[in-house]
């Protein structure tokens, strides 16, 4: 669906979007509790894309899970469609809960939310997920001291770890920057569906918000896509489409 939707709006980061998809699915499929029928429910889990070039591996997801239909998607990209590469929650009546776009917006948003919830004393959690090229942001590092120092036991932040910060600048270890921000820190492999179930599951310690960094490959799925850097933001013709659908189905 993915491609597809790329394909039909010729535009599209694919490698950021293949790289989360296994995140996203696990968090809607085995972890948050959340449905199409509570999606304006107050006490439903959140989730955030801050990583808003990763939109069209959420929209397939929310697809899946009964949001919409896939015919709704149809026109994605179009003049004054709802649908874009980017979400949008003004949008969207329930289902998508941020607009994306500018980096670095999507934790503080995420934060926030967390923050209001538990002045309501809402049993909901917020999951948020994030770029490690996004931590270049000061505002990601803004929101992890306001999270820690209001104790936010209810956020969780995930670092879909493609390494393309370490391909620009060596930031140093991710894990012991995110602990000294006083956060409770794991490392998964992003791309096992079990590891991520049970890690998202964790009750976090009380008072710590709760860090998962999710080691991925960008492109994940696709030979072509994994070994090939233009796909970063690149959207398949006719040709490339038909070759990046038999190379997902085989992988």
């Amino acid at each position: 669906m993915s491609l597809e939707l790329s394909h039909n709006c010729n535009d599209g980061n694919l490698q950021s979007v293949f790289s989360c998809l296994d995140i996203i699915w696990t968090l809607y499929d085995r972890i948050m509790n959340w449905s199409p029928q509570m999606a304006e429910d107050d006490d439903r889990d959140f989730f955030l894309i801050s990583k808003g070039q990763a939109t069209l591996a959420l929209f397939p997801v929310l697809v899946q899970k009964g949001l919409f239909k896939w015919e709704e998607l149809s026109g994605i990209g179009g003049f004054d469609n709802r649908f874009c590469i980017q979400t949008d929650i003004t949008k969207f009546n329930g289902g998508v809960e941020n607009a994306a776009g500018s980096l670095g917006h999507g934790l503080p948003m995420a934060a926030g939310i967390a923050a209001a919830n538990k002045i309501k004393a809402s049993p909901s959690r917020v999951f948020v997920l994030t770029g490690d090229g996004e931590f270049m942001e000061g505002t990601m590092w803004e929101s992890l001291i306001f999270a820690a120092g209001k104790k936010l036991d209810n956020l969780c932040v995930i670092i879909d770890d493609n390494n393309s910060a370490g391909d620009m600048i060596d930031m140093g270890g991710m894990r012991t920057k995110l602990e000294a921000f006083g956060l409770e820190v794991y490392d998964v492999n992003g791309h096992d569906l079990s590891e991520l179930e049970k890690t998202l599951s964790i009750i976090p310690q009380q008072g710590k918000p709760m860090a998962v960094i999710a080691r991925t490959v960008r492109g994940y799925g696709s030979p072509t896509m994994m070994a090939h850097d233009v796909w970063f933001h690149k959207a398949p013709n006719d040709e490339e489409l038909q070759t990046l659908l038999q190379e997902v189905e085989l992988f």
